[in-house]
């Protein structure tokens, strides 16, 4: 599986062997599991054969058997044909069959919702984006059903499942509903209840930022790499961590929340009632904010153009914003021990190309010889991660391993 593809055409390349992953189990009742074991081996590395998938799953190849029978059944596999080999009868391959599903995936954003079709290969089928000019949850979720259905008309393919994400934190007193990234109004709305009751399909909700990580993991920089840290420039910044090929969440949905982190005491007021506030100083909202001349606010593709002419003022706000982000990279490596950091989001690419080049990080336990990774790179799922990540989310919860890779447990 491949990252999504927009309309300027990706080089594709073979995607490397899986280099770990979860293994299945042979009893019955570790069925789904093993499903989820062989279609994550497929996914990591494409075609393969059933004995080929039977040790790395460390399955009986029997188990594998039953398990492609039932994925062909269900146009989740195309049979690739035989490999050539020196010697006896060749085995048959198969890979996912881009085909045989798709998901939706759904920012809301303030003013905005975006709207993705992934096909099971991981390619961006559709994109649009659509004003939300009234941000009352009734509204906005009757706008949310009609582009579903109106999506799902256009694919004869299975539809796995919706993803939602929206900007956090969720029901956090003193800072949910504050501030240029929240949704005022919204505190108690059950949005995956109310869509799997209209639209008739399982539904996961996160914020952006967890989603977009999950977008990464599954379709950019992100794929073989099992223990990052994302940052997400939205209007605001957040955190989405993966460990051990698993989302960190937290208790609440709220892990990575780093927006409202203080950097710089006693400095720029935050609507959180806090001063200086990351997002105050490393964020789309600041960088408009501090770019905004006579009243009026540059959009992404004006703040590129300025950029890429060099404009003083842009110039100034990335000196500034470089420290206050060198210090936040620093502490995230020492508190989660990333392979690496990956910077994405609305951000245009080129400035965050450049934030990217001034950092100066402290030291920290990243500071390792024989890095097999950058410390700090750009993601590749681009200005439509977050939407991308939304719809990442039914294929994550349908075919990735959730058991730990040595724990012996049944699914519940």
């Amino acid at each position: 599986m491949t990252f999504p593809k927009s309309s300027a055409a990706l080089e594709s390349k073979p995607p490397p062997r899986p280099s770990r992953t979860a293994k299945g189990k042979n009893p019955g009742r570790s069925r789904e599991h093993n499903r989820r074991v062989v279609l994550e081996l497929l996914r990591r590395g494409g075609a393969l054969g059933r004995k080929e998938l039977a040790d790395l799953a460390h399955i009986s190849t029997q188990a594998v058997t039953n398990i492609i029978d039932e994925l062909m059944a269900e146009n989740l596999l195309i049979d690739m044909g035989r490999k050539r080999t020196e010697r006896g009868l060749p085995p048959i391959q198969y890979a996912i069959n881009p085909e045989g599903a798709i998901t939706i995936g759904l920012e809301i954003a303030v003013g905005a919702l975006t709207a993705v079709v992934l096909d099971l290969g991981g390619n961006l089928r559709a994109k649009q984006q659509i004003p939300l000019p009234d941000m009352k949850s009734d509204i906005v979720l009757d706008v949310i059903c009609e582009t579903v259905t109106r999506l799902r008309a256009t694919y004869q393919a299975q539809l796995m499942g919706i993803g939602v994400v929206m900007p956090g934190p969720f029901e956090i007193e003193g800072l949910s509903g504050v501030g240029p990234t929240t949704l005022p109004d919204w505190s108690g709305v059950d949005v995956a209840r109310l869509l799997n009751q209209r639209c008739g399909v399982p539904v996961t909700v996160d914020n952006d930022a967890n989603a977009a990580a999950v977008g990464e993991m599954l379709f950019g920089l992100g794929q073989n790499v099992s223990h990052f840290c994302l940052l997400y420039f939205g209007a605001g910044v957040g955190m989405g961590g993966i460990v051990a090929d698993q989302p960190l969440r937290g208790a609440f949905g709220n892990a990575g929340e780093i927006g409202h982190i203080v950097v710089a005491p006693g400095g720029l007021p935050c609507q959180c009632g806090q001063a200086g506030c990351l997002e105050r100083y490393v964020s789309l909202h600041a960088l408009t904010e501090w770019m905004t001349r006579d009243g009026v606010a540059p959009d992404t593709d004006a703040l590129h153009d300025l950029h890429a002419a060099g404009d003083p003022a842009l110039m100034a706000w990335l000196d500034q914003a470089a420290p206050h982000l060198s210090l936040m990279i620093g502490l995230l490596e020492n508190i989660f021990d990333p392979q690496t950091v990956i910077l994405g989001g609305k951000m245009p690419r080129a400035i965050l190309d450049d934030l990217i080049g001034r950092l100066a990080i402290p030291t920290s336990v990243a500071n390792r010889r024989n890095r097999a990774l950058p410390r700090v790179q750009r993601g590749q799922t681009g200005q439509e991660s977050a939407a991308i990540g939304a719809a990442a989310l039914p294929f994550f919860n349908a075919i990735t391993p959730q058991l730990h890779q040595t724990e012996d447990q049944s699914i519940r």
